[in-house]
């Protein structure tokens, strides 16, 4: 495909919310809010901010600069510019596609209680944990409900695929992120009016240090790193589609600050709601589909809140499911010459396919086991805890030291004048990037 030929987003507002989109995902929404309640609230939060700004947006700029500067997907991109470190290319688009089959697993079940919401049925009205919890594990067992749902999450998204870059992709992100945020704001004015809702506030905003540990800067990091789709191929992708006027490091700063802002706004969804049900801050991963449907209970209206969450939850992951199947569709399309129609499909029947395993795993199938874990968690600890780390310390690498330098600040630069923060970037993704991703590596490996 040549690049005159080649699909580009509508423009500067459209590249932010469809990047937006891709970061923006269960991991700000689900995953965030238990690990601040775990590590002490306020001052994790700082920690975390600090880290998105060392970590997140350095890597973040140099994955949309590889892909805009060569407008090609993400293996073609590190071909074209080095045939060495083509290996990362590869590794982004296959972490993509694991991810993306058990994250179609997960939000089947976002899919569900939304259903359930609607209904209004008997769990949705249970104030009960343990009602909740036999709910809960009731479903993700259960031979093929679980199935339908993965399944029909998955052609939801390949019909936004196949429709293509614009009428597709920033189409759907355009409708999709303001809903998302809009969800967000309503649920957050809700959540903080209960009662003690403003302790759970304090908690989340208020600093105290003394609840710092490594562990929780440790977390920090992986968490800014994982929230911003960092070594997936997705940001080497959507920078492939970006425009000649497109601001790389404006549009890297824009995304990095919505990302942000959602996973704050959830924490200010979460919390109060907590706070005022008496429930432990640090509920883990229950807290959004065991915990909080037994708050919603306890809501005027608990049907219509219920409702809101798992739209909005629903939402996030829809926005991130795209994502990830257009990097591999990308991939499939370029380098074997498919038509988008046909590459869309050989992603989506793969990766049905493996999301139907991997929800097996947790059911009928529990024998179907990798080292001791289910399919499932397999997937999750080789993708969270090695394929994504090497990938995104193989990007500063290559950014840093292989890139022609050249050609990576004219992405950033095109109007010819550095700017003054340039050597503070480079001194980050040449060094400092890098020794933070192995600490992260080390740690996730036990090594630490």
């Amino acid at each position: 495909m040549s690049q005159e030929n080649r699909a580009t987003f509508g423009g500067r507002i459209g590249a932010v919310l469809v990047a937006a989109g891709s970061a923006v995902g269960l991991g700000n929404i689900w995953r965030f809010p238990y690990i601040v309640g775990e590590n002490g609230g306020g001052a994790f939060l700082l920690v975390y901010l600090c880290c998105i700004m060392l970590l997140g947006l350095p890597l973040m700029i140099s994955e949309f600069s590889i892909g805009a500067s060569t407008h090609k997907n993400a293996v073609g991109a590190f071909r074209e510019l080095n045939k060495r470190w083509t290996v990362v290319g590869y590794l982004g688009v296959l972490a993509s596609l694991l991810i993306l089959s058990f994250y179609l697993v997960v939000a089947g079940w976002t899919a569900e209680y939304t259903l359930h919401s609607f209904l209004a049925n008997d769990v949705v009205r249970s104030t009960s944990v343990e009602v909740q919890t036999a709910a809960f594990n009731s479903f993700i067992t259960h031979p093929w409900k679980p199935l339908i749902y993965a399944v029909g999450f998955s052609l939801a998204t390949h019909i936004i695929i196949v429709l293509g870059v614009q009428k597709g992709i920033e189409r759907a992100s355009k409708l999709l992120m303001p809903m998302l945020f809009v969800f967000l704001f309503v649920l957050a004015c809700r959540s903080m009016m209960m009662p003690r809702g403003l302790e759970g506030l304090q908690f989340f905003l208020t600093p105290d240090f003394s609840k710092l540990t490594t562990s929780s800067v440790l977390a920090a990091l992986g968490q800014a790193f994982f929230s911003l789709s960092i070594g997936l191929g997705t940001m080497v992708t959507y920078g492939s589609y970006f425009k000649s006027t497109t601001h790389v490091q404006g549009t890297a700063v824009r995304v990095s600050l919505l990302d942000t802002f959602v996973a704050i706004m959830a924490g200010l969804v979460i919390f109060p709601a907590v706070f005022s049900a008496g429930i432990e801050p640090g509920a883990g991963p229950s807290l959004v589909f065991i915990t909080l449907p037994s708050i919603f209970a306890t809501m005027p209206w608990p049907a219509l809140w219920s409702s809101l969450f798992f739209l909005l939850l629903v939402v996030a992951a829809l926005t991130s499911t795209i994502s990830m199947h257009e990097a591999g569709t990308a991939y499939m399309e370029e380098e074997y010459g498919l038509s988008r129609r046909k590459a869309a499909w050989c992603v989506t029947l793969f990766v049905s396919l493996l999301c139907c395993f991997c929800s097996l795993s947790l059911g009928a199938w529990s024998w179907l086991k990798v080292c001791g874990l289910s399919l499932f968690d397999a997937f999750d600890y080789l993708t969270a805890n090695i394929m994504l780390p090497l990938g995104g310390l193989l990007t500063c690498l290559f950014t840093g030291w292989f890139f022609e330098r050249k050609r990576f600040e004219s992405q950033l630069y095109p109007e010819g004048k550095i700017g003054r923060l340039y050597p503070v970037l480079r001194l980050l993704i040449r060094y400092i990037c890098p020794i933070i991703i192995v600490i992260l590596f080390a740690d996730n490996l036990g090594i630490i």
